[in-house]
């Protein structure tokens, strides 16, 4: 038996199926039904209701931060980060090639210019390094924040993704960006009950941003939260998202350009549901995650793990194959077997909208587009 087929029969024994093994599915184990049928009989399903305040209480204790607003998804909650923290039109911000498009599309969005750094192989997350290299070749530190020597233009954010649920290396990035006037936004999408040195990732950066779409760890079908220690910024967010409304008791006063990015009453209930059995999927996920790990360390395959002083959720969790012929393989045999594999995003530089974007060598996010595969993760 090859180890592919070797790797096929574990994952199905750990399913304990012969059936189709997707990516990642939600688990409803809660009081999902209840919670829903509550809000349909209150009427409140729109964006209006106590399950939309209950899930920004529950946030703001989940994520060890003062502030969470509730917005329809991950994406448009980056895109607000970035307009709470200064990022204008014409502006650049540094991030990662090796993310997911919706980090990319976020700061397009908000009419920025995105700059791709290098990530670093342990973390697959933005590299601390990378940054501190750019920026010490193109930066230009002003009274008024860094600009760009090459374009012209203010560096106005940066944009660290935790890839998979593994924090990036924060301290040590927060300090070249602090020292560069650069502000941290966490593109948090994937990482919800991962810990960075004992602290929960999405609240170490000026403003945090999950998703819940419905593959994440906790989901309400769609759904994203904004999260913050500062109390003004978390206030102009929330009225941003909320249509720029000045409160009046009948009066439809709007003073600014907002966004209708708020989550409705059910989905923040479904949400609410699932963000009280956190815990136990966290726990789930490590247990499949330690059972991954030793069964590929006995058939000579890398299966990654978290990194010192963090904690990672094992959202999709991920396997280093030698090289990209190994790597499609893996993939046309799994996939042939009804085992669901994926290979890691195509790097955003080759994609036709940004290829015109600056980026530096890539060595590292090269390295892994050739080889990570990500493997089934549901909690069982």
């Amino acid at each position: 038996m090859t180890p592919i087929h070797s790797v096929i029969s574990f994952i199905k024994e750990q399913y304990k199926t012969e059936n189709f093994i997707p990516l990642h599915v939600p688990h409803f184990g809660g009081n999902e039904k209840k919670y829903l049928l509550e809000t349909i009989d209150s009427t409140f399903v729109s964006s209006v209701g106590a399950y939309v305040d209950q899930f920004e209480a529950m946030m703001q204790t989940v994520t060890q931060t003062q502030k969470a607003v509730a917005v329809v998804n991950g994406t448009a909650g980056i895109q607000v980060a970035l307009r709470l923290v200064g990022v204008k039109a014409g502006d650049e911000v540094l991030t990662q090639a090796l993310t997911f498009v919706a980090t990319a599309n976020a700061i397009a969005y908000q009419n920025a210019t995105p700059v791709f750094l290098d990530v670093d192989l342990d973390t697959m997350g933005l590299s601390p390094k990378a940054v501190g290299q750019f920026l010490e070749e193109f930066g230009d530190l002003r009274e008024d924040g860094c600009y760009n020597k090459k374009t012209g233009k203010k560096i106005s954010a940066c944009v660290p993704m935790h890839t998979f649920g593994f924090p990036v290396h924060l301290d040590e990035l927060i300090a070249i960006c602090n020292v560069w006037k650069i502000p941290v936004v966490e593109d948090a999408a994937e990482s919800l009950g991962s810990e960075y040195k004992g602290k929960p990732t999405g609240g170490l950066g000026k403003v945090g941003v999950f998703s819940f779409n419905g593959n994440k760890i906790v989901t309400c079908g769609g759904g994203g939260a904004i999260v913050t220690n500062d109390i003004l910024i978390g206030e102009k967010g929330k009225y941003l998202t909320t249509t720029a409304k000045i409160p009046h008791p009948y009066e439809y006063v709007h003073d600014e350009m907002g966004y209708n990015f708020r989550m409705p009453n059910l989905n923040a209930a479904l949400a609410c549901a699932q963000l009280e059995q956190l815990n136990g999927f966290l726990k789930n996920k490590r247990k499949l995650a330690k059972e991954y790990q030793s069964f590929f360390a006995t058939n000579g395959i890398q299966f990654r793990t978290e990194t010192p002083e963090t904690k990672a959720n094992y959202w999709l969790m991920c396997v280093e194959l030698e090289n990209k012929t190994e790597r499609d393989l893996f993939l046309a045999e799994t996939n042939a077997n009804a085992v669901m594999t994926r290979p890691i995003w195509q790097l955003m530089f080759r994609l036709p909208m940004y290829e015109h974007c600056q980026k530096d060598e890539q060595k590292n996010a090269l390295f892994l587009e050739e080889r990570i595969v990500n493997i089934p993760s549901s909690v069982r």
